[in-house]
């Protein structure tokens, strides 16, 4: 016969697994919702859809939303303790690397297009065409898809027939494309290679830029925006390497906490580290440009005033 104890210990986990999915699912819808009005604002002017810059950002968001959306998926999986086979868990995990490779691909990118625009301002136009950004976008897809690719590869080496059942016994992770060791060496590999050359790539753009600055034929409002956006660059992929950097303290916090307080700990830092660095920088990118800024805060203000009557209708 099960004890009262027992069964209010099992109710205290199921309402503690809603409230940790509530804690996360809204501010990921939030930021969703914000992209999708961003998306709507970018799409809206056709200047904006003829613009390099902009298309860039649109990538950009595209790819941040589509991160965010299956890691949330695989977030709530995780948290109703569903286990997924292999195939399955490797096709999640997969898609959510592809879009996850596009981030610091495409902040290096639009690092470029800045250093163009300040360093060679007269051949901007004739170098950052519609043409070249498509070809550099597509660049970056392709780039990342390879790199899925090679995880396939990597992951059939694996011998799953000499698994009992392709059903794992674990909630699915990143860890599903690392099962061999060169498969987490590539891993490493891949991961320091994308990261440290956009890295390079945007500590150049600044360092070109505040040289240009100092020219007396420099336009110096120009600099000085092209300067503050490459500083954000900056900032963002710190952002994004923070996932990376998190893995050794999740380790560290695994042995000294205990393991309910560990999953806590864990939907914190999802909040802070996965969401929310992704959610706030097309929003940031947004408001601080001049052109996106009134037509995105009218186009929030309408989302915020619809969203009122709808909850006030019967």
């Amino acid at each position: 016969m099960v004890s009262n104890s027992s069964v209010a210990a099992q109710l205290q986990g199921e309402l503690e697994r809603i409230v940790l999915s509530i804690f996360t699912g809204v501010p990921c819808v939030a930021l969703l919702t914000i992209n999708a009005i961003i998306l709507f604002t970018l799409r809206s002017k056709q200047v904006f859809r003829e613009t390099s810059r902009y298309v860039l950002l649109t990538n950009l968001l595209v790819a941040d939303s589509l991160y965010m959306m299956i890691g949330e998926i695989m977030y709530f999986i995780a948290n109703s303790r569903v286990f997924l086979s292999y195939p399955v868990c490797g096709a999640l995990v997969l898609y959510a690397m592809l879009t996850e490779s596009i981030f610091p691909l495409t902040l290096a990118v639009m690092s470029l297009e800045r250093y163009v625009a300040v360093c060679f301002p007269l051949r901007h136009s004739s170098i950052v065409t519609m043409r070249s950004t498509a070809a550099a976008i597509a660049l970056v897809w392709a780039f990342s898809f390879v790199n899925v690719l090679i995880r396939v590869v990597l992951m059939c080496q694996f011998p799953f027939e000499e698994l009992d059942s392709l059903d794992m016994n674990v909630v699915c992770d990143m860890f599903v494309t690392v099962l061999t060791p060169v498969a987490g060496e590539y891993d490493q590999v891949y991961n320091i290679f994308v990261l440290s050359s956009a890295g390079i790539i945007i500590l150049f753009s600044f360092i070109a830029v505040i040289i240009t600055a100092r020219s007396a034929s420099t336009d110096r409002n120009s600099a000085r925006k092209a300067l503050s956006t490459l500083l954000l660059h900056m900032i963002q992929l710190g952002l994004g390497l923070s996932p990376r950097i998190s893995l050794p303290v999740s380790v560290a916090l695994f042995q000294v906490m205990s393991w309910i307080n560990f999953v806590r700990m864990m939907n914190v830092m999802y909040v802070l580290i996965m969401l929310l660095p992704r959610g706030l920088s097309p929003l940031i990118y947004g408001l601080r440009d001049q052109a996106i800024r009134p037509i995105l805060l009218s186009n929030l203000c309408c989302g915020l005033k619809l969203a009122a009557k709808t909850e006030i209708s019967p």
